[in-house]
This record gives structure tokens, C-alpha cells and sequence, in this order.
């Protein structure tokens, strides 16, 4: 496996629940992320390993990112739990928010339009994800930076509302795929639409 990507706690500031926590931390590796593992036609294949550990109150989580474009993706737990939390925003306003709770062999869809972060609720285990998304799919990380997170923070006192929302719709939960569609084409939206008009 190639050298991975990493996140380190510098690289997320502006998204950290605990900020007073986070102006005496150190810099530190978050989470490491292993891009193009392999491919499948237009289709690439990530790994993401995060490590246990706390942000100050708040459970250690990936930055958080939109997709631009109709892009969906799909989640694979190889190792380790994992909350997904996604979130649906319109004219600065979420309109829906959800979490999925998943443990190994679980699957989440990333539906098209809405943000997530990824969350390893525990204090021993790595979580290690992998992911199916479009080559063409690119990553918009602004919305989750200027709103200094996601709408809700998962902290050792349960889940806590970003005050950077107005009007935050309660928190909802789904269950876990169980297994992987056999057929990812819903991930490449532009190839398909293509196809329906030929």
C-alpha cells in the first residue's frame, strides 16, 4: 500500500469542539488516508485508518466534506465502529441531519447533497473504513470550515449542537447496509445520465 495522506489536528482547527483544549494540544497525526488502493472503471477505492483518541471532549472525526456535483459515495467498515453523520444543507440552512451507527462488514451510502464526517466512537479500537466514490468526484471541505464543524459534535457527554447553525433539525438515526450493492453505477451520475440519453 502507498504512503498515505494524513490529517493532522493543525489541519482541522477551525472544526474542533473543545477550543480551549486545542490552543494548549500539540500538533499531532489524526487519521490517515490511503487513496487509489485500486480501481474499477471510473470507480476508485480508498482506505481511511483513525486511530482512538479524544479531541479534548470530542471523539476524534474526520474533517467533514461536501461533494461537488450529484456525487454519492459508499462506506465499507473493514475494521473497528464508526458513526457517519450527514447532513443536508439549502440557503445556509439544514434541512436534514442524520447518523448512522456501523460496526465491521456495515455499509453507508453518502446520498448526493449532503456533507459527513466520519466518527471512531472508541476509546481502543482503530476504525478502518473503506470507500467506493467516482474519479470525478471532488471534495468541498468550505461549508463544515466556516461553520467550525458539522451541525452536531459526538463529545464524551453524548452528541452537542453546533451554535454556528440556526435552527438545527433534531437528530434522526438509520441503520447500516448490510451488505454492498452489487452494482455501483449509481456512483458515476454523469456516465449514467450519458447512457439514459443515447
Amino acid at each position: 500500500m502507498a504512503k498515505p495522506d494524513i490529517r493532522y489536528l493543525n489541519d482541522m482547527k477551525e472544526v474542533i469542539y473543545d477550543q480551549k483544549w486545542l490552543k494548549k494540544a500539540t500538533n499531532f497525526e489524526l487519521y490517515y488516508m490511503y487513496r487509489n488502493v485500486k480501481e474499477k472503471g471510473d470507480l476508485r477505492y480508498d482506505i481511511t485508518k483513525t486511530p482512538p483518541r479524544f479531541l479534548g471532549k470530542e471523539f476524534v472525526k474526520t474533517q467533514g466534506h461536501g461533494h461537488r456535483g450529484n456525487f454519492e459515495e459508499i462506506y465499507v467498515i473493514l475494521k473497528g465502529k464508526a458513526i457517519f453523520l450527514m447532513q443536508k444543507c439549502k440557503n445556509d440552512k439544514i434541512e436534514d441531519v442524520y447518523a448512522v451507527k456501523a460496526r465491521k462488514g456495515d455499509v453507508c451510502i453518502i446520498p448526493k447533497g449532503y456533507s459527513h464526517i466520519t466518527i471512531n466512537p472508541s476509546n481502543k479500537e482503530t476504525l478502518k473504513t473503506a470507500n467506493w466514490v467516482s474519479k470525478k468526484c471532488k471534495n468541498d471541505y468550505s461549508f463544515i470550515q466556516k461553520k467550525g464543524g458539522a451541525c452536531y459534535f459526538y463529545t464524551k457527554s453524548g452528541w452537542i449542537k453546533n451554535k454556528n447553525y440556526k435552527n438545527i433539525p433534531k437528530l434522526c438515526f438509520e441503520k447500516p447496509l448490510k451488505k454492498i450493492p452489487k452494482n455501483l453505477d449509481f456512483l458515476n451520475p454523469v456516465r449514467n445520465l450519458g447512457q439514459k440519453n443515447l
